[in-house]
C-alpha cells in the first residue's frame, strides 16, 4: 500500500502569540506514537522570498503508512483533542493529501 502525505498550511489569527503557535504544533507532534499509522510530523514557518504563500504563515507535513491509517486518524479521539487546541487559533487553513508512488 502507498504511504499518504498529509500536508497543510495555517494562517493564524492576529494576536496569536508565538507561545500559542508553539503549543499548537507541539500538540500536533504529540500525535505521533499515539495514533496508529502516523509515521512522522514536520512543521515550520513560511520561509521563502517567492511570496506565494497567500498569507499562510506555517505549514506541516504528516506521513501515514497507508490510506487506511489516514482515514482512521481523521475521527481518532486524539486528533479531535488536538483540533480543539489548534483550530480556535486559525484564521484559515488548507489541507491536502496525496498517495506516494509505490
Amino acid at each position: 500500500m502507498p504511504q499518504v502525505k498529509h500536508y497543510g498550511c495555517f494562517q493564524f489569527k492576529n494576536g496569536t502569540s508565538e507561545d500559542q503557535i508553539a503549543t499548537c504544533f507541539s500538540s500536533m507532534m504529540a500525535m505521533v506514537g499515539k495514533i496508529p499509522g502516523l509515521l512522522d510530523f514536520h512543521y515550520g514557518p513560511y520561509d521563502s522570498d517567492e511570496g506565494l504563500n497567500d498569507d499562510y504563515t506555517h505549514g506541516f507535513i504528516m506521513t501515514f503508512e497507508s490510506p487506511k491509517a489516514r482515514d482512521e486518524y481523521l475521527p481518532h479521539p486524539v486528533h479531535e483533542e488536538v483540533k480543539d487546541v489548534v483550530v480556535p487559533h486559525l484564521e484559515r487553513f488548507v489541507v491536502f493529501d496525496f498517495n506516494m508512488p509505490e
